[in-house]
């Protein structure tokens, strides 16, 4: 079967991506191993902090989804380990909300039910990759039981990207030795749109707003403290201890899951007839929240080459991915460095490292136009 692009991964970048390139003109295949599931009972712990600028990319996904469901931060807390604080505000910055917190399988269903229909897209899904196979002019893509043959395949298949691998993409990631566990709460206080965060010396803790007397938290914390929080039956206690009881009493809705941590760069997304987005194309440290709009950036951009490229008909064609390569290569790279350095400073017990960082936040905390600086770079 012939297709101009392949996208390798049905989750939310490389389903937005199928999206966002609906009227290119180029005929898309979307290759998914797993079938997506959407429960509307419970609460999904894997949430995003979706920012202004994603979801203006995700359009009409955006407006689709349960908003019943999702929470906007109106305010940011951050504190450091020695009573220091960094507070940002929408109002003050003259904004609606900063982000908004959502599920993922919220987001996700809403994706796929607007490719529903999709003239230009093609689903295959469950699918098994088995191989892939450059040939002269195109590149084969082989399925348990067919062979896809295209001018572009994009690996959006994760952070242990199958198609990374099979291409050939030289990784080498630096583990945080740190593990992120994720946890959704009820909150006897109200937490009033605000997102709660601490640098700690084992770790740091986010506290962020969902829907009602809600939470979820985000604690990336050293492996071995991480393991044993999780099997911990007062987990919820440590929590509240390690929030300082911002919120009160937390009953714990959804049980901890943990997820590795660690730093992936590569020196290009590139290779001729493939092109990597989202965690398939570089991972970071979750502190700054910004993993998946990190990836709806990729996708946009890539599309953006994809429909702009003029009389180029080769999708394919390395020179054109190149510039998709050259445009986000700032953008991540800021990211990862900003979130390293911050991983690093608070997590470090060196001598004269605490009061740098306090006195870091604090300044920070006084500078209005900085502030509003920060601010922007988050929304896009």
């Amino acid at each position: 079967m012939d297709f101009d692009a392949v996208i390798v991964g049905g989750g939310l970048v490389g389903t937005s991506l199928a999206l966002a390139l609906r009227t290119s003109g180029l005929k898309l295949a979307l290759v998914e191993s797993r079938m997506p599931v959407h429960e509307t009972e419970g609460w999904d712990s894997r949430i995003y902090a979706i920012s202004p600028g994603s979801a203006r990319f995700l359009g009409k996904a955006w407006e689709g989804m349960d908003h019943r469901r999702v929470s906007p931060i109106r305010e940011m807390r951050i504190f450091g380990d020695e009573d220091s604080e960094l507070r940002f505000s929408a109002e003050e910055a003259g904004l609606s909300e900063l982000a908004h917190i959502v599920e993922s399988r919220n987001l996700l269903h809403s994706l796929v039910q607007q490719t529903r229909g999709q003239e230009n897209l093609e689903t295959f899904c469950p699918a098994v990759c088995r191989g892939i196979l450059w040939q002269e002019n195109s590149i084969e893509l082989e399925l348990e039981t067919v062979k896809l043959n295209a001018r572009l395949l994009v690996g959006a298949d994760g952070a242990k990207s199958w198609l990374r691998t099979q291409a050939g993409f030289e990784a080498n990631p630096r583990p945080y030795h740190q593990t992120a566990i994720v946890a959704n709460f009820e909150c006897e206080k109200p937490h009033r749109d605000t997102a709660w965060q601490w640098f700690r010396k084992d770790g740091i803790l986010a506290l962020l707003p969902m829907p009602g007397n809600r939470v979820s938290i985000v604690w990336s914390t050293w492996t071995e403290n991480a393991e044993s929080l999780m099997r911990d039956p007062d987990f919820s206690l440590k929590v509240m201890e390690a929030s300082r009881r911002r919120l009160g009493e937390l009953k714990m809705i959804t049980p901890p899951q943990g997820f590795p941590l660690r730093l992936l760069r590569f020196d290009s997304l590139v290779k001729p007839r493939i092109a990597l987005i989202g965690d398939a194309a570089h991972n970071t440290h979750p502190l700054a929240g910004q993993g998946v709009n990190l990836g709806f950036r990729d996708a946009g951009e890539l599309s953006k080459v994809l429909i702009g490229r003029g009389l180029q008909k080769d999708c394919g064609d390395y020179h054109l991915l190149r510039r998709f390569d050259r445009a986000r290569r700032e953008d991540i790279l800021s990211m990862q460095t900003t979130t390293d350095i911050l991983q690093k400073l608070f997590n470090n017990d060196v001598p004269g490292f605490s009061f740098i960082r306090n006195m870091g936040l604090r300044m920070v905390d006084t500078q209005g136009w900085f502030k509003n600086a920060l601010i922007q770079h988050a929304l896009a």
